[in-house]
């Protein structure tokens, strides 16, 4: 419960405000009364996890004490009680926010769902951990992984090797976490048996997936025709989850992301669930989050002064003119200018 050197204890002391202290197998809280209650709600859930077999984190401290701040009747025991078991050998993926625990229930519930925020939400995380969980417990037969080959911002040029090859580098992500939750020799015979399959985008075209796991990551660098023949492509007894961050596409200037299209035109469909992630999901370094905080508030900016000067050219007037709501959805090419 205190962790290596009390080093848990100092991170609630340090996010809660108080001072926290050990003597012997008690643990006393002093400071602020507010403060007190938060740490005190923290430490009383916390025990519980920790008897239950949970391993706490320094970084879930954080996370945990800003949910408790936003909602102090919040329940960490039920937050951490969806949690995805993909082999014994491993620790299980236990979501870190809401936001991630609803996420995990409508991938349960539902057969297409969408995943979109910022990055180290854990979008592409908690996908590949539900396929992983589903094709060990023979739910589905396979997992097919698939990703748009848009490079960031650069030119990669000519790529040797086979398909899988050329493909390995875009979904080295997706490889990424399976590693985390499979042992590598299992990871490489299911991939020698189809059971894992990488398959570029832009092949899918044709194909009728049944009994499968697929996910499409990065969706916001499929075009708009793309992303129709994806999901157009999911067969009897299978799954498809898609994730990206419209925010950071990297198609080419005017091309429509399909990932945003999508949104607009299937939201309210039954058995289609879109899961919003903010910055406060962010599961990776804390500076993760300021960083996306510092650019959503940039590009915010620069989108309100494009809408203000578009509006005063068409008025033919020099007045200010009205600034656009939070909730309007500018275009993300608006925001690179």
């Amino acid at each position: 419960m205190a962790g290596p050197q009390c080093r848990l204890l100092a991170e609630v002391g340090k996010h809660s405000g108080t001072e926290v202290n050990l003597r012997g197998n008690t643990i006393h809280l002093s400071g602020a009364e507010s403060a007190v209650a938060l740490a005190r709600r923290f430490l009383a859930d916390a025990v519980e996890l920790v008897a239950k077999g949970h391993a706490l984190h320094e970084n879930d401290v954080a996370r945990c004490l800003r949910e408790l701040r936003n909602d102090i009747s919040a329940s960490l025991i039920e937050l951490l009680d969806e949690v995805i078991v993909v082999s014994a050998k491993r620790r299980p993926v236990v979501p870190k926010s809401p936001a991630q625990k609803d996420y995990i229930s409508a991938i349960r519930r539902h057969d297409l769902t969408f995943g979109i925020g910022p990055a180290g939400t854990g979008k592409t995380y908690l996908a590949m951990a539900m396929a992983a969980s589903l094709l060990v417990h023979k739910r589905v037969k396979r997992i097919v992984l698939t990703r748009p080959a848009v490079e960031a911002g650069e030119k990669l040029g000519f790529l040797p090797g086979d398909l899988a090859e050329k493909v390995n580098p875009y979904l080295r992500p997706l490889y990424d976490a399976l590693h985390d939750m499979m042992d590598f020799d299992r990871v490489e015979q299911l991939r020698e048996r189809g059971q894992i399959e990488v398959a570029p985008l832009a092949f899918m075209r044709g194909r009728t997936l049944n009994d499968s796991f697929v996910i499409l990551d990065e969706a916001q660098n499929a075009t708009s025709e793309q992303m129709r023949m994806f999901l157009t492509r999911l067969g009897f007894g299978s799954k498809a989850v898609v994730t990206g961050d419209i925010t950071q596409t990297d198609l080419p200037a005017g091309a429509r992301s399909g990932l945003r299209e999508a949104r607009d035109l299937l939201r309210g469909i039954p058995g289609i669930w879109f899961q919003a992630f903010t910055d406060a999901d962010v599961v990776r370094h804390e500076l993760v989050q300021k960083i996306i905080v510092a650019y959503e508030k940039r590009d915010a900016e620069v989108a309100a002064g494009v809408h203000v000067a578009r509006m005063t050219e068409k008025n033919g007037s020099t007045e200010p003119a009205p600034q656009p709501s939070p909730e309007a959805d500018v275009p993300a090419r608006l925001g690179r200018r």
